[in-house]
């Protein structure tokens, strides 16, 4: 049987490889005493987004496996 190209597990290392830059991105730039405290503030920021990033990208990365495992 010829394999599929699994695109859920590219687009889960793609999401948390951008939630990463932006992360550190922002840790360079602030430092990490502001970084906690925009993760803590009531606002949405950049580090809540890049969090959200992170578990969307594992849930791509877990949906992704599972898909391959059913094909088989």
């Amino acid at each position: 049987m010829r394999a599929r190209k699994n695109w859920f597990t590219a687009m889960g290392v793609l999401f948390i490889v951008v939630g990463a830059i932006a992360l550190v991105r922002d840790l360079f730039i602030f430092g990490p005493e502001f970084v906690v405290d925009f993760f803590t503030s009531p606002e949405i920021t950049s580090e809540k987004i890049s969090a959200a990033m992170f578990g969307i990208g594992g849930f791509l990365i877990i949906l992704g496996l599972k898909e391959g495992i059913y094909e088989g």
